[in-house]
């Protein structure tokens, strides 16, 4: 099975930055259509940003927009989420997701369509 794992959480301030990480041990990983989630204390487990195979193709919740960015290396079988301007609400664990083909879709921002899920890491955002 593929296993992937998140890193790069921390706990930092209001307005300041924080990159995440997430890297495959599938050798395949650039066929994979990948995502990010998170999950606040609580709450129910909420789509983040989706990337396609090439990269190319990206689409993200609009609580992010303009704030996040997705992307991908798939020759380091990772992939990235850029986070600026951390507000508070951001706190959340945040997994990253893989979904083999075959896909009917580009990218995707249903969790259901995820195969493949990391342990998540903790990113807190104090005020």
């Amino acid at each position: 099975q593929v296993q992937l794992v998140e890193s790069g959480g921390g706990l930092v301030q209001a307005g300041t930055s924080l990159k995440l990480s997430c890297e495959a041990s599938e050798y395949s990983f650039g066929s994979y259509i990948m995502a990010w989630f998170r999950q606040a204390s609580g709450k129910e487990r909420q789509f983040v940003a989706t990337i396609g195979w090439s990269g190319e193709t990206t689409d993200y919740t609009d609580a992010v927009k303009g704030r996040f960015t997705i992307s991908r290396d798939n020759a380091k079988k990772t992939v990235y989420l850029q986070m600026d301007s951390l507000k508070p609400e951001d706190t959340a664990v945040y997994y990253c997701a893989a979904d083999p083909p075959p896909w009917g879709v580009l990218v995707s921002s249903k969790e259901s369509d995820y195969e493949y899920w990391g342990q998540g890491t903790q990113v807190t955002v104090s005020s």
